[in-house]
């Protein structure tokens, strides 16, 4: 007869990914998130354009994201810098509302650097 195991003990950090975000600065004292190398980095346009895509894409007008909200500014437009829409998503203001709560700093300075870099482009 059989008798029931029991799961192995948890291994510490075993099913975990631990992710390194590396940060340069910018203009006018702004942190931006670089790209490890050898990785995308959370903080990479490709990570920043998911955040954009979940979060912004039914209000902003961006053409590299592919969106054509009208309730929001049309961000190839403003062609806002990075610092500009990070203090804008973490605080909201002019009716746009504010995602400090929602979002990481890192998913806001993602979001901020993709904006930055693709906007009007």
């Amino acid at each position: 007869m059989t008798t029931p195991s029991s799961p192995p003990p948890a291994i510490p950090g075993q099913g975990q990914t631990t992710e390194v975000i590396a940060f340069r600065l910018g203009a006018h004292g702004s942190l931006t998130p670089t790209t490890a190398p050898g990785g995308s980095g959370s903080g990479g346009p490709a990570s920043g354009g998911a955040v954009f895509a979940q979060n912004c894409s039914s209000c902003h007008t961006l053409a590299a994201a592919g969106t054509h909200g009208n309730v929001g500014p049309d961000l190839d437009q403003l062609k806002p810098p990075a610092a500009v829409v990070q203090r804008q998503v973490t605080n909201g203001g002019g009716g746009m509302p504010a995602f400090g709560g929602r979002l990481t700093p890192t998913q806001i300075a993602a979001v901020a650097n993709y904006v930055s870099s693709v906007a009007g482009k």
